[in-house]
């Protein structure tokens, strides 16, 4: 019987701490949708602060998020974003800003380490003169970390270049900071001058913050009372949230420090994947809490048979496609764990490529 759980199959899977529970018992609550949550209040303020924008939103998830803000800023039906062809938001978000939205997505190829090219970004801004024909670009979203990169950062440099883009075409600048507290930490940049380019922003606190639920938005007060509206026509208006904002207060607190131990555990792990037979991997690009292992071409391992061998360890991955496998790093998961899980899975190889020998 397997008695150790080892689980990495994304950084949202944490369990909130008996410091969270605490808080969120003890918390001071109100009616958030009539605006009087004392909880809810102090983290958005906290948010606001922290990212260098006036105010701040808290919702839901980060789905939502997201399409609150490209609404915002897309108010004409029909008008387009740019954004990455493998950003979260293209890949993983339902198409929501398409089918909810009424905006049109032009995407850009997304490079390997997350960014989009300059010219091509400026080369897909439509013309305005063709409005007769084509839909009216109005805003630019990017991704920091960029997550089907392997968590890659985009440095303040980069998104200064692509605001100065929007600002020169008239366009707004968003982003999807999911994981930017780990481009932060990576980087060695404060949040706030990540995100100083951005018109809105983005940022998870139930991924690597390990806090239960919730999203915030950030960004100018006239852009978060419109986006208070879009949340309650969404369904995201919720009253006592006071409750949920508790935890993510702790998690500011007590795991934001933790993230430079994540992205030490993550290329501890990577580092001895390496080092297997049969498995790729590019340890230069773990920046953060993020890797991809593939198998090599021609090997008899595939990731469904490692994932299957790993669960039996207690062990969990995600698998991304036959050949591939994501593992991700987050404040439960100890260095012990690590070396437990490398131990296991260069079993698994041995006994997959040398059946005859296990």
């Amino acid at each position: 019987m397997v008695v150790r759980s080892v689980d990495l199959r994304s950084d949202t899977v944490t369990r909130p701490t008996d410091a969270m529970r605490e808080a969120m018992a003890s918390a001071e609550v109100d009616d958030d949708i009539l605006g009087y949550d004392p909880t809810a209040r102090h983290l958005e303020e906290e948010m606001a602060k922290m990212m260098g924008k006036e105010a701040a939103l808290f919702v839901p998830s980060g789905t939502m998020a997201n399409l609150i803000c490209v609404m915002v800023h897309c108010d004409v039906r029909g008008s387009e974003v740019i954004l990455g062809d493998n950003s979260h938001i293209h890949v993983y978000e339902n198409g929501g800003i398409s089918t909810i939205g009424g905006v049109h997505p032009k995407t850009i190829k997304n490079e390997e380490d997350g960014t989009m090219d300059l010219g091509a970004i400026e080369a897909a801004i439509r013309d305005p003169k063709g409005i007769t024909f084509y839909p009216s670009t109005r805003l630019i979203c990017l991704e920091n970390t960029h997550a089907n990169s392997g968590g890659r950062c985009l440095s303040a440099e980069y998104t200064d270049r692509v605001g100065e883009i929007a600002k020169r075409h008239g366009l707004k600048l968003h982003i999807d900071g999911a994981r930017l507290f780990n481009a932060s930490i990576a980087l060695g940049v404060p949040v706030h001058r990540l995100v100083e380019a951005a018109d809105s922003v983005s940022v998870c606190l139930s991924k690597g913050l390990g806090a239960p639920v919730g999203t915030v938005i950030v960004g100018s007060s006239s852009f978060i009372e419109k986006a208070k509206t879009l949340r309650k026509t969404l369904g995201g208006g919720m009253r006592q949230i006071g409750v949920l904002c508790a935890a993510a207060l702790v998690a500011l607190q007590e795991n934001l420090p933790k993230l430079q131990f994540d992205h030490k555990k993550a290329k501890l792990l990577a580092e001895g994947l390496n080092q297997m037979k049969g498995i790729r991997i590019n340890v230069a690009a773990v920046e953060t809490n993020m890797i991809f292992m593939d198998t090599e071409d021609g090997s008899r391992l595939t990731a469904e048979k490692l994932r299957k061998c790993l669960t039996e360890c207690g062990i969990l991955v995600l698998p991304g496609n036959s050949s591939r496998i994501r593992m991700v790093v987050h404040h439960q998961i100890t260095t012990s764990d690590v070396h437990y899980t490398l131990s296991c899975l260069q079993q698994a190889v041995q006994m997959i490529q040398e059946p005859s020998l296990s």
